[in-house]
């Protein structure tokens, strides 16, 4: 009796150990839709449905036990969370806010990231519907779309203060849309607006989608000697990377899919892939313009790790038809570039080069039917000893105010051999 009591109690503890635990969850938000997280000790076999009136999602896990006690407030999508664990199995249901579509998978660990199990809850979205009229019309604004590196479910590099990468790239890609929606003729769309996930591939699609004129992807990337430090600009390789640090960050950055929860699931035929790279070349040329005006911009305030702007095999940098830049504004970990990153008045600066170099680029080639494209047919005058804006004004016939809109001047101040745009008579 006393056997099989103990051979009784030794199951119980195997199936105990062999059981997975559901360690915690974690919820991000988006503009499209919810994510939730569950961090898992191990494999689970789970099932998922779907139940209305009210809407819910119901999650059961087969030899599963609940670590820790499961909660949430204030979001959008999820309005609370119940979950229930009996004869070694956990039931977790999702309160909806509304109907809405699910879809979930396994992840395998991945970095600092164990076991997952992704329920995305998705929102009916209305098709984005493109007018001609807003692709075609003259004097239209360019459009610089910003992207914040990484997010959500994915921090980033991490710094030895702690700082998470996804948290430096949404302050400095905010700073900067603010810095591009002030000069005249241009506008920014900023890609990732909260601490959420999105794959690359929608990234750059979002960036189509709004007829961007230029994709400018921001990183804070980190490297195996916390001595590299600096900032860089890369574009895009399809051979392969300038050099051993671009290699790395490559790599890096081409893991954020994997890390934030991303099933590949598109593939391209033949046919799509030759007019792919047809229309990437002619980016690719327009991407190197970019880089190189804003790698000449940017080193007027910081120092720039490397001779020149690098090229590697970045996915978030392969839009066909948009040219593309990736901005590594430091190296989180380097401690003193991650304090400067956290410092509002070195981001200040640096994003002012940045605007300032894609401002540059953009009356060196500007597109066509733009406001700038206008400026740049316009006359211009070299700034000479003794000049003055409102000699140049009143000598080209145009006004002070006028004359410093179009050179987005806040100040009087000259440099001689500047070049002066002048007003277009249009």
């Amino acid at each position: 009796m006393n056997k099989l009591k103990i051979s009784l109690c030794l199951l119980l503890f195997v199936m105990s150990v062999d059981a997975t635990n559901v360690e915690g969850m974690r919820v991000w938000t988006g503009p499209e839709h919810t994510r939730a997280v569950f961090d898992l000790s191990g494999h689970a076999d789970y099932k998922l449905f779907e139940l209305n009136n009210p809407p819910r999602v119901v999650i059961d896990l087969d030899n599963a036990q609940l670590k820790n006690s499961l909660a949430i407030s204030n979001n959008k999508d999820i309005k609370k969370v119940r979950f229930n664990t009996e004869k070694n199995k956990v039931r977790i249901v999702l309160d909806l806010q509304g109907e809405l579509k699910s879809k979930s998978f396994l992840l395998k660990p991945t970095g600092e990231y164990g076991h997952r199990l992704v329920v995305d809850l998705s929102r009916e979205s209305k098709p984005q519907v493109k007018t001609v009229a807003a692709v075609t019309q003259p004097n239209r604004d360019v459009v610089v779309a910003i992207d914040a590196g990484h997010g959500g479910e994915d921090p980033g590099a991490i710094g030895a203060a702690g700082t998470h990468e996804k948290d430096i790239t949404l302050n400095i890609a905010n700073q900067l849309a603010k810095k591009i929606n002030a000069q005249k003729g241009m506008k920014a769309l900023v890609i990732r607006e909260g601490d959420y996930y999105i794959k690359h591939r929608k990234r750059f699609e979002k960036a189509r989608q709004n007829n961007a004129d230029l994709f400018v992807s921001i990183h804070a990337d980190a490297f195996h000697s916390s001595k590299v430090n600096g900032a860089s600009v890369y574009i895009l390789s399809q051979r392969g990377a300038s050099s051993e640090a671009a290699k790395w960050l490559a790599a890096s950055e081409n893991k954020s899919d994997q890390i934030g929860g991303v099933v590949i699931e598109d593939k391209q035929d033949m046919l799509s892939k030759v007019l792919y790279d047809l229309s990437q070349n002619s980016a690719l040329e327009e991407s190197h313009k970019a880089a190189q005006s804003v790698h000449a911009s940017m080193k007027k305030v910081v120092k720039l790790h490397g001779q020149g702007f690098g090229q590697a095999n970045f996915l978030v940098l392969k839009s066909p038809d948009v040219p593309s830049m990736l901005v590594e504004t430091g190296y989180i970990s380097n401690p003193n570039d991650e304090k400067k990153l956290k410092d509002a008045n070195h981001v200040s600066k640096l994003t002012h080069q940045i605007a300032e170099g894609i401002r540059n680029y953009f009356y060196q080639s500007p597109p066509p039917n733009t406001w700038i494209a206008a400026q740049a047919k316009s006359k211009k005058h070299v700034v000479q000893s003794g000049d003055t804006l409102s000699d140049i004004a009143n000598k080209h016939g145009t006004s002070l105010a006028a004359l410093k809109s179009v050179n987005n001047k806040s100040n009087n101040q000259l440099l001689v051999g500047e070049v002066i745009y002048l007003p277009s008579m249009n």
